[in-house]
């Protein structure tokens, strides 16, 4: 397994969007995405932070259900 990449909540939104995510609705700081199929994640949006690697791998293995060699490419 890969090691996670260092990515922003707004790359990890658009890889959640070309994954076909549709952002459904947010509250305070937290963006909730949603997928045809039922898939859900939450992806927390703080300015100037990254998003920390346990919790991207978290979202995208186990939310999303990709791994992560599949996902670094949609970056």
């Amino acid at each position: 397994m890969s090691q996670a990449p260092v990515v922003t909540s707004r790359q990890l939104m658009s890889a959640l969007r070309k994954l076909g995510f549709v952002q459904t609705r947010s509250r305070g700081s937290h963006r909730r995405f949603e997928h045809p199929d039922g898939r859900k994640t939450t992806v927390p949006v703080h300015r100037g932070r990254d998003i920390p690697r346990g919790l991207l791998r978290q979202m995208v293995t186990i939310d999303v259900g990709i791994t992560m060699n599949e996902f670094a490419p949609l970056l």
